[in-house]
């Protein structure tokens, strides 16, 4: 994890990378966001923003406590078969809006080889259009034949204030929530 922080006249927006796969070998279902944003980087966690609803609604749908510690949080949603990851390896933006994105810097991570090591995953939810829009462009053409369920949920950034806590709750649950076995 970096965050370039070279503001010369003349550079381009800020360079950032993304995280690895929060996942365990069994994963079922993969939640996918575009590129963590600044608080994220900083803290080295997923979903760091204090007002980011993700922990919270994850915390209601699989009944733990969001007040728990990063990796206690992590545990839990692992052991319901969740894995965390993002969409992007790289790119370049300034601050944590995905609007600021710059189309022409995306680096997509490694799906192929993520599939191959996590042959569970059938299912992958989106937090954002964001995320979506950028793994159909960027990451599908190259996942021919991978048969997946997909998930374009609302996004669980304090940035997105269209659709209320519970209106995002109703629908993460439903995509969340994978039949048993």
């Amino acid at each position: 994890m970096e965050i370039s922080r070279d503001s010369a006249p003349g550079r381009r927006d800020e360079q950032v990378w993304g995280f690895a796969p929060a996942a365990s070998p069994g994963a079922r279902v993969l939640v996918l966001g575009s590129m963590p944003g600044v608080a994220s980087l900083r803290q080295g966690q997923y979903y760091a923003h204090p007002r980011n609803a993700f922990w919270p609604i994850a915390a209601r749908v699989f009944g733990f406590d969001p007040a728990l510690e990063y990796p206690g949080r992590l545990q839990a949603l692992q052991a319901c078969g969740v894995a965390l990851w993002d969409v992007l390896h790289a790119c370049e933006r300034p601050g944590s809006l995905d609007a600021d994105i710059r189309a022409d810097t995306l680096v997509p991570n490694d799906f192929r080889a993520f599939l191959r090591a996590h042959p569970a995953v059938a299912r992958i939810c989106f937090n954002g259009a964001k995320a979506a829009a950028v793994y159909r462009r960027h990451v599908l053409p190259g996942l021919a034949g991978a048969s997946l369920q997909y998930f374009e949920l609302p996004s669980t950034s304090p940035a997105h204030a269209a659709a209320t806590f519970d209106k995002k709750l109703a629908a993460w649950e439903a995509a969340l929530k994978m039949p048993a076995k």
